[in-house]
């Protein structure tokens, strides 16, 4: 059954729910760009997909590391966060075309701030706060 959205999520339990339900039906090589202004729920919506995707283990935000890698599930899974990336180059210089090429499932949070390393086929969903919770949005 694909996804539909907009989706309206009352709490972090239907955040993780709906990354799940992502992480289930994910494919190789998939990019994943989460756009969402600080606390709209980036990292929880990123929870629940890796849990999808059969890893078990806590799930972090690569704030400070730029990555964090997710290994032992369905597919391999790459945890980007670009807030703190100043240069495109940095990303490259840390692999970011062999993590491309490595075909697990890319998730990149910030992804506004260098968009032009993501590739034209990225699935964009997009986080904002609304009453009583979160509304996620495809584009």
């Amino acid at each position: 059954m694909p996804l539909s959205f907009p989706v309206k999520l009352p709490d972090a339990a239907a955040t993780i729910s709906l990354g799940r339900e992502i992480g289930l039906v994910a494919k190789a090589g998939e990019v994943i760009a989460l756009v969402g202004d600080l606390g709209a729920g980036k990292t929880t919506l990123t929870q629940g997909i890796v849990e999808g995707l059969g890893y078990e283990q806590e799930v972090t935000s690569p704030t400070f590391s730029l990555v964090q890698e997710y290994l032992g599930g369905r597919l391999e899974v790459f945890h980007f966060d670009f807030y703190r990336v100043e240069e495109e180059h940095e990303l490259l210089d840390l692999g970011w075309d062999d993590y491309l090429d490595r075909q697990g499932v890319v998730i990149v949070e910030w992804p506004t701030l260098h968009s032009d390393l993501l590739p034209k086929q990225t699935r964009w969903l997009k986080l904002s706060h609304i009453e009583g919770g979160r509304l996620v949005e495809s584009r």
